[in-house]
């Protein structure tokens, strides 16, 4: 036993932990605060989809690492610069975005909590629903093609700039006016972000999907397009039959009822009840009782 003691005594003095001030604890803060806000960006955006596609590479060389897989790392590391400078180039367009956001950010404000009570979260509102259904029945009886792309989480920046903006208020009159015929801004797609029309004679990429009717036109094939990239729900109004279509997750439900689509909105919608923290609600108690005492 004391042979065990002295053994655990002599490694123990031979480890030496390092100094901890007060200036890494704020190191370690401000870079998990970074870290954290990187990771909440980038959900975001389409450079999501690219980090998993990168770190799919990083494990494979792991693995070839691991098994002594030479010539493979001989010409990963040969490539390191050129793969560096493809990165660079590839996240361009997120990279310029989140620089221009930093100006914009409420440091504070995310570090701490200052909202209180309950509050209805959604990405739009029953209005903008409604509103949405009225528009599309309303073409379809008419036959009035119409392409309308809702965004969700991954934003849709990148075909926002391939239109024309406009940052309105949805409504079924304005819908119906950029979609009638003949008019500068029927042709392309109408993007949505929450309760506004952010722009329209936007270009979508198309769908390669072979299962496709051939009977589908180009409209269509956008709307699956769009969808099979970014999680947006896409609504489609025929020009030929005056059918109501939906695209999401790459792919479409044809024929759907004011009913259906209602039920695909409002599940696109994400409402929820969310508590948030009390701590406005004591600051408002104390400067309410600070009032009163000065009166």
């Amino acid at each position: 036993m004391r042979n065990i003691t002295g053994i655990l005594g002599r490694y123990l003095s031979d480890i030496s932990f390092p100094t901890i001030n007060v200036i890494d604890v704020i190191e370690i803060i401000l870079i998990s605060f970074f870290v954290y806000q990187f990771m909440v960006w980038i959900k975001f955006t389409r450079a999501y989809t690219l980090l998993k596609g990168i770190l799919v590479i990083c494990g494979f060389l792991v693995i070839a690492y691991i098994f002594k897989m030479n010539t493979i790392l001989w010409i990963a590391s040969n490539l390191a610069g050129a793969l560096i400078t493809a990165i660079v180039v590839i996240f361009q367009p997120e990279l310029r975005k989140v620089v221009e956001q930093l100006g914009q950010k409420k440091i504070m404000a995310a570090l701490i909590p200052f909202d209180s009570g309950k509050e209805i979260r959604e990405r739009f509102t029953d209005k903008t629903v409604n509103e949405l259904i009225k528009a599309c029945f309303d073409m379809a009886e008419v036959k009035t093609g119409a392409l309308i792309v809702i965004e969700q989480e991954i934003r849709l920046d990148e075909y926002v700039r391939t239109g024309i903006n406009l940052d309105a208020i949805l409504t079924s009159q304005l819908l119906i006016n950029i979609f009638e015929h003949n008019t500068p801004l029927h042709d392309g797609a109408v993007i949505v972000k929450q309760n506004r029309i952010v722009a329209a004679t936007c270009y979508l990429p198309l769908s390669d999907n072979m299962e496709l009717s051939k009977q589908l036109g180009t409209r269509h094939r956008a709307g699956v397009g769009i969808s099979e990239v970014t999680d947006s729900v896409t609504i489609i109004v025929s020009e030929e039959t005056g059918q109501v279509s939906v695209a999401q997750g790459g792919k479409l439900i044809r024929n759907v009822s004011s009913t259906q689509l209602r039920e695909i909105l409002e599940r696109a919608q994400n409402k929820k009840i969310v508590d948030n923290s009390k701590l406005r609600q004591l600051l408002k108690g104390r400067v309410k009782y600070e009032e009163k005492s000065d009166k």
